[in-house]
């Protein structure tokens, strides 16, 4: 058992009859009355979102999990298949395990978080920023690039991305996971 003050981003718990991954928390101390975390939590089997608040010591029941290295190989409709890079065993998983599936390139190595019991995959952690080929964008217009405008972009695997207007196709760029945005030009 684990009290609110363990509570982390990525943390798994038992709630409601299901496993939560912690997506967000914020520790509150109003002027008048008792502390209290206000978290979102994320469902591992349906993949739904909630948000709850918990009472400064509340009693959660934390899930033990165990983190492997997996490359991503292929998609196949909607299950997406992993190798483990260390005995190069394959697992194969839904669309919706993923927290940014139209970001993953065939090669990239994430992490699949295991629930340590019954050894199922909960969810799958993507690197923090990936680095993406642009495919296909409109051309930017010059002298246009003093303001923070932007325009959208499709990259290698398909995600549009807004980005700013002096990205040309065939650009490399990295881009944040987590949000799905737009972080630099990538360097050669």
């Amino acid at each position: 058992m684990a009290s609110t003050s363990d509570i982390r981003k990525g943390l798994c718990i038992r709630f409601n009859h299901d496993i939560y991954k912690i997506v967000e928390f914020l520790h509150v101390k109003p002027g008048k009355g008792p502390a209290f975390v206000r978290t979102k939590l994320k469902s591992v089997t349906t993949g739904k979102v909630l948000d709850n608040t918990f009472s400064a010591g509340h009693k959660i029941e934390d899930v033990r999990v165990e983190t492997r290295s997996y490359q991503y190989l292929y998609p196949e409709g909607e299950t997406f298949h992993f190798m483990n890079t260390d005995d190069y065993n394959q697992i194969a998983l839904q669309r919706d395990a993923l927290d940014a599936p139209d970001l993953l390139k065939e090669g990239e190595v994430v992490t699949i978080i295991f629930n340590a019991e019954d050894n199922m995959p909960l969810s799958v952690e993507m690197p923090a920023s990936v680095i993406l080929e642009v495919t296909h964008t409109e051309p930017g217009v010059k002298g246009n690039t003093a303001t923070n405008a932007t325009k959208p972009a499709t990259v290698e695997t398909g995600a549009r991305i807004n980005v700013p207007l002096f990205i040309n196709e065939g650009d490399k760029i990295k881009v944040d996971t987590e949000k799905g945005a737009y972080l630099e030009r990538a360097k050669e």
